[in-house]
């Protein structure tokens, strides 16, 4: 099976090039890794470049969840997963992992664990998204998988459609609803951290954006004609406490 890997970049010159180089250092032979750039200010481009198995895609888009549809149209592999210009693969079996979990035909996506780190300090772990096994219901009490450790098969795509883009910051929510509770697709979790992720998102970076994910979040549900119990989304953001109980 060939993995491609979509990385979205503007202006992500200080942490890129450990993105890419995470994604080289696998030990699974089969990868196509394609960086979508929305034409940086900095020398993100210049970085990339470096980088002679990265294909690239460099024009102005409409934001990161644009950037990502990009990158999945271009996508020539039979899984597809979403790796952010400063997350790194937690170790070189990340992807083999992933791809062991596919063997199953019956398997249309995947997901496991991601372990939040100091933005100065990779090895400062300071919160763990432990995601658990998937039981139907589980969005109704606030769960969700970490999207960075989300993996699909192509053919999903093809069958759910692309990011909505008209969400700032929950497509990614939006997406995974479509998935798991409007079309029950067949998932499997992969009981380990495969990916590394800088602290900060723009979800979570003020009360303000807080209260406009809220809102996103319920509009996620809306545009699948689907409705979450009275306190499904108050839920969502309760559930991240334990993250900082499991370093």
């Amino acid at each position: 099976m060939l993995v491609s890997i979509v990385t979205a970049t503007y202006n992500s010159a200080a942490t890129v090039a450990e993105t890419i180089r995470s994604v080289g250092e696998q030990d699974y032979p089969r990868i196509e890794h394609i960086v979508v750039d929305g034409l940086s200010g900095d020398n993100t481009l210049e970085i990339i470049k470096e980088f002679p198995s990265v294909k690239v895609i460099s024009e102005k888009d409409k934001g990161i969840y644009d950037a990502m549809n990009k990158g999945i149209l271009a996508a020539n592999g039979d899984i597809i997963g979403i790796l952010n210009s400063d997350d790194i693969y937690a170790d070189s079996k990340v992807i083999s992992k992933i791809v062991e979990a596919f063997q199953d035909s019956t398997v249309q996506c995947c997901y496991a664990d991601l372990q939040y780190m100091h933005a100065l300090d990779n090895s400062r772990i300071t919160r763990t998204w432990k995601s658990g096994n998937y039981r139907q219901g589980s969005f109704y009490w606030g769960w969700m998988p970490p999207h960075p450790t989300f993996f699909v098969r192509k053919s999903v795509y093809d069958k759910v459609g692309l990011y909505n883009t008209s969400m700032r910051s929950a497509a990614d929510y939006e997406m995974m609803l479509r998935i798991f509770v409007k079309n029950n697709l067949q998932t499997a979790y992969v009981p380990a951290v495969i990916v590394k992720m800088r602290t900060g998102g723009i979800s979570n970076a003020t009360v303000w954006n807080r209260i406009r994910a809220n809102r996103e979040d319920r509009e996620a549900w809306r545009v699948n004609g689907l409705r979450p119990y009275f306190f499904t989304l108050y839920l969502k953001p309760l559930r991240k406490i334990t993250q900082f109980l499991k370093k």
